[in-house]
């Protein structure tokens, strides 16, 4: 039984550019959260921002100790599923940064172990709170739209050279897909659910690139259409958010600026932290456009809500039946890819129940 008194104690498994930017500042700036331990190689690196944290060398060692609650994984994809797995097994609740895991079966198999240890498990999915899919989602519920019938969502960068770090090397996990599809995935399957049929196109089109720095997918849900892409050799021109509709159109130009206060030092709780100063713009088919204020962002809300799962007051805000089917939407793209067609979902009944009161 989790003592509701004392803040959980957590350690963070990786001090890459993910844990970091996003999961060290956005746990302390949590009440309740301790962030005291990191398991990093590279000691002088972490203490240079945390001076106070205890750092640890090897993975194993966090598992043992049993004055840790949670533990936070946020090292290279193809070593997520083995840690979340040990992680579970010494009784600590998990939080894995996405992807989830690399395929179906290691999903399947944390979910099992999460429910069979009774611990909570759940992924990162810190883009929820993001002001422009905020803003989208606000005016998709309001009507503003009408009715949906082509929403088209980019994470699109101009990096032509290929960087010597994991994400961008052939291996297990590597390349765009991996890194932004599950992003993209799970902020459509919030909007719109399952969807009927997945087509996906995927390519390496840097020199000297090993991995896959292009995507194109397209979800397929009756006569809608839901196009999720990712680019690195986009210098501009291109809108976060289209979404077109029977009534009206909308257009969300730029990203969330958190990732960029993050780098910034910018922190939960600052004055402008979340701030986007990009505006939402309706058009209403006659020639109107209204610009409407982004809601203020904030990452940090999905760290108080695990919190709150943890100590049995809330929801889990990123639950492992919903990562499942964003990994099954991530492999279908691949499949698809790979065979020139459209790929149904490889889900069963029960798992399909995951986004149930999604929109429609």
């Amino acid at each position: 039984m989790t003592d509701v008194s004392a803040p959980l104690r957590v350690a963070l498994i990786g001090y890459g550019f993910a844990g970091k930017t996003f999961h060290a500042p956005l746990i302390r700036s949590v009440q309740g959260l301790a962030l005291g331990t990191v398991v990093s190689r590279d000691a002088g690196k972490v203490h240079a921002d945390l001076p106070d944290v205890d750092v640890r060398g090897r993975a194993e060692e966090v598992f043992a100790d049993p004055r840790l609650d949670v533990v936070v994984i946020a090292s290279p994809n193809d070593t997520h599923a083995p840690l979340a797995r040990a992680a579970l097994e010494a009784g600590k609740h998990v939080v894995v940064d996405k992807p989830f895991a690399l395929d179906l079966a290691q999903a399947r198999e944390l979910a099992a172990v999460a429910a069979r240890q009774q611990r909570v498990l759940s992924v990162f999915q810190n883009r929820r709170w993001d002001s422009d899919f905020l803003g989208v989602r606000q005016l998709m519920s309001l009507g503003s739209l009408g009715q949906v019938t082509h929403f088209e969502s980019h994470i699109d960068r101009f990096r032509p050279q290929v960087r010597a770090r994991w994400r961008e090397q052939a291996g297990a996990g590597s390349g765009l897909w991996y890194d932004l599809g599950p992003h993209l995935v799970d902020q459509a399957l919030c909007l719109f659910g399952l969807p009927e049929r997945v087509w996906g196109s995927l390519a390496t089109q840097r020199e000297g690139g090993e991995a896959t720095d292009w995507a194109h997918v397209v979800l397929e849900y009756g006569a809608r259409r839901v196009i999720l892409h990712a680019g690195m050799l986009v210098a501009g021109g291109s809108a976060r958010f289209t979404v077109h509709g029977t009534q009206a159109s909308l257009v969300k130009r730029h990203i969330d600026q958190q990732e960029a206060q993050l780098i910034a030092g910018t922190r939960p709780g600052d004055a402008d932290w979340g701030v986007d100063p990009d505006e939402l713009l309706l058009y209403d088919g006659n020639g109107q456009v209204t610009q409407l204020t982004a809601p203020r962002g904030d990452q940090s809300r999905y760290y108080a809500a695990f919190r709150d799962a943890v100590l049995g007051r809330g929801a889990n805000p990123v639950t492992p039946q919903q990562a499942i089917t964003v990994m099954a939407v991530i492999e279908a793209a691949i499949a698809s890819a790979a065979d020139g067609r459209a790929v149904s979902l490889a889900l069963d009944a029960d798992e399909r129940l995951a986004w149930q009161s999604a929109s429609n």
